[in-house]
């Protein structure tokens, strides 16, 4: 090849970048010529016709595929996939010339890549760390003494001319690989009907921020949330969470596919300009059938009536469909506003509820820190005091042990009774305390209670259902649990969690089927989602499958769920050392942070000492993976052992016996 064109070309998403600066080191190591463009330049004449140049005339067309390059709609990487997909159609069919590598667990069946993509073997290689096979393969491929792999699916067609005998061995490796795949014991639903959702129910879209001010999202996202909460008060009306709705910000999808995926009849979009002390926000109603607008406004207020024109917006919408969805008069509902009036202290509110979205730690932190703000400016503020409550619980469940731990549930434990004492009958200050009681204090019985107070005041609330129903899986009451849980799914469809639970729920009652349908989904609606393949492994354990098992937990991403779940999926595999290998690499490394699943481990082994010990040792560390004991497959191996009854009273949970005699 004549310079400047290389020998592999790679192409990658820029949020992939150090993934894809290991494999292009590795590759130059072995002195193999790299086109890995860096500079982030995108855009130009002279830029793109490089670009086809390099592509025209590369030897290999490696493209990086990842939940990140899932998730971008639009991207430069994408029009480098469709150079090279095109290129293809000029190839001859035992050319090598695409080399996909998957950067993590997103799966390749159904991916967004171009079709000549899934002819090929994909090759994973987590966050770009590349093995000295995969070099061998590029240069074997480089060399011609390699041909590419084909995926034996429906996906891509060959013409190959076999002897008989082989075409036949073919034929039953396709079956197989079919069979492996597809499942096709596996009951799967009817077609569904053509898409007619009822009638009452609505999402609300993110509004989008136009303030040409990145910072100002928060205000443009609270907006949108608060008339969200305020619809969802409103008798008779199906209205779309927020984490599922919000999903599709900046989407270019029309409005009957969006309405596909949410189940409503109905979207409210809009945007929203904050400049000074002026406010405009344009907002109107979509019929997801066909895309009309029903009803369209703009308002232009002055910033502090903002509250006043959230009620005007509700109550414009509520007119636009009061003969659909809510016959008769009803009062506007109550938004999210201060007893106050304080637009600071609900300010400070948003700027959290945007933190608290994002899920790390240093986002939590600065949540925790605008929703004190907004108590201390509004005392109170029962809401603010109630997301302060919500916001420590998950501090100190997600990224927290020991005694910080502890601490931050007990500021959780104060902030929840500070908003109980301010309003009794609020939903959500229910729910944190219900969180609390659950998660730090291990009082069942009494979160269960608050769990029910707040479905009381709020039926249709999503997070409240989830958590009854986590709450009553850990009393051994799965069928209600996942009658709770697809209630949830129901204003809440997108949620990949909320499917992983109802997965586990399954799995509790044997019904393996159906959980591993629910953990798919999950899996596609979250590929690079922490624990969700341990699930598959434990359902392929269950059945017995030991290469599936393993191979399911081969996918987890690193980190201390992949440790869980080879060591589960080794122990039913031949090779025994490989088992105590794994058992060994689980306790070495996370003997603190996973006891409850360093029991299960030992429970499948069928070493009760050691299960026992262990499950000791997760109640002294308060392990929420106790929680799931009641369902526990591995564990329940001693339901008649008295050492398990035992242990769940003293951890204050019903005997399985108990449990099975209340069933």
């Amino acid at each position: 090849m004549t310079e400047p064109s290389q020998a592999v070309f790679l192409s990658y998403a820029s949020q992939d970048a150090e993934a894809a600066a290991r494999i292009c080191d590795a590759l130059r190591a072995a002195g193999m010529k790299v086109f890995f463009d860096q500079r982030e330049l995108r855009g130009g004449e002279a830029w793109d016709q490089r670009i086809r140049r390099e592509i025209h005339a590369c030897e290999l067309f490696v493209p990086l595929i990842s939940a990140n390059t899932a998730s971008r709609r639009e991207g430069y990487f994408r029009l480098e996939w469709d150079l090279a997909d095109q290129r293809t159609h000029r190839l001859a069919r035992n050319r090598a010339f695409v080399v996909p590598v998957c950067l993590d667990a997103t799966p390749d069946r159904g991916a967004d890549v171009p079709e000549s993509f899934q002819r090929v073997q994909w090759t994973r290689l987590p966050d770009g760390h590349t093995t000295p096979e995969f070099v061998r393969r590029i240069e074997q491929l480089l060399s011609g003494k390699e041909v590419p792999t084909t995926v034996p699916s429906d996906r891509g067609r060959r013409s190959w001319v076999r002897p008989a005998w082989l075409a036949v061995a073919i034929a039953v490796a396709v079956l197989a690989a079919y069979c492996l795949i597809e499942r096709p014991w596996i009951a799967r639903p009817p077609p569904s009907a053509a898409f007619a959702p009822p009638a009452g129910s609505i999402a609300v879209l993110p509004f989008v921020n136009m303030s040409g001010d990145q910072s100002q999202e928060y205000f443009s996202d609270g907006v949108s949330e608060d008339l969200i909460v305020i619809l969802s008060q409103f008798p008779g009306l199906k209205v779309i969470g927020h984490s599922s709705s919000f999903q599709f910000r900046d989407s270019k999808q029309d409005s009957r596919n969006i309405g596909a995926k949410l189940g409503v009849a109905h979207l409210l979009e809009g945007s929203v300009r904050r400049s000074g002390d002026m406010v405009r926000v344009i907002a109107q109603l979509i019929n997801t059938a066909d895309g009309s607008a029903q009803w369209s406004e703009r308002y232009d207020r002055p910033y502090k009536e903002l509250f006043a024109l959230q009620d005007e917006i509700t109550r414009a919408v509520a007119m636009a469909l009061r003969t659909k969805l809510m016959p008769g008069e009803h009062a506007v509902a109550q938004s999210d506003k201060p007893p106050s009036g304080s637009l600071e202290a609900y300010n400070a509110l948003l700027q959290g509820r945007f933190y608290f979205s994002r899920i790390t730690e240093a986002d939590m932190r600065k949540a925790i820190e605008y929703y004190t703000q907004a108590t201390e400016l509004d005392p109170s503020y029962a809401l603010a005091w109630s997301w302060v409550s919500r916001a420590w619980s998950n501090m100190s469940a997600d990224f927290l042990e020991g005694a910080p731990a502890q601490s931050a549930y007990a500021k959780a434990r104060t902030a929840a009774d500070r908003a109980l004492t301010l309003s009794p009958d609020l939903a959500f200050a229910h729910l944190a305390r219900a969180d609390v009681l659950q998660f730090a204090d291990f009082d069942w019985r009494a979160a269960e209670a608050e769990y029910r107070q707040a479905l009381a005041l709020a039926p249709n609330d999503a997070p409240a259902q989830f958590g009854l129903g986590q709450l009553l899986a850990t009393l051994g009451d799965a069928n209600q649990a996942i009658e709770l849980t697809r209630q949830a799914l129901a204003t809440e469809p997108l949620r990949a969690n909320v499917y992983n639970w109802l997965g586990n729920y399954y799995l509790g009652i044997n019904r393996l089927d159906e959980a591993e349908r629910a953990i798919r989904r999950a899996i596609e609606l979250q590929p690079a989602a922490q624990s969700f393949h341990v699930q598959l492994a434990i359902i392929e354990i269950k059945r017995g499958h030991a290469q599936l098992a393993l191979a399911a937990a081969q996918q987890e991403p690193p980190g201390t769920w992949n440790d869980v779940a080879l060591a589960l999926a080794q122990q039913i595999g031949p090779d025994r050392s490989a088992a105590d290998a794994a058992l060994r690499t689980l306790i070495d490394k996370n003997g603190s942070l996973a006891p409850y699943q360093i029991a299960q481990v030992y429970a499948l082994r069928g070493d009760a000492k050691e299960t026992f010990a262990w499950l000791d040792r997760a109640w002294s560390l308060r392990d929420s993976g106790i929680q799931y004991l009641l369902l526990d497959p591995f564990i329940l191996r001693y339901r008649d052992d008295p050492r398990l009854a035992a242990f769940c009273r003293k951890v204050g949970l019903p005997t399985p016996l108990e449990v099975t005699g209340r069933t």
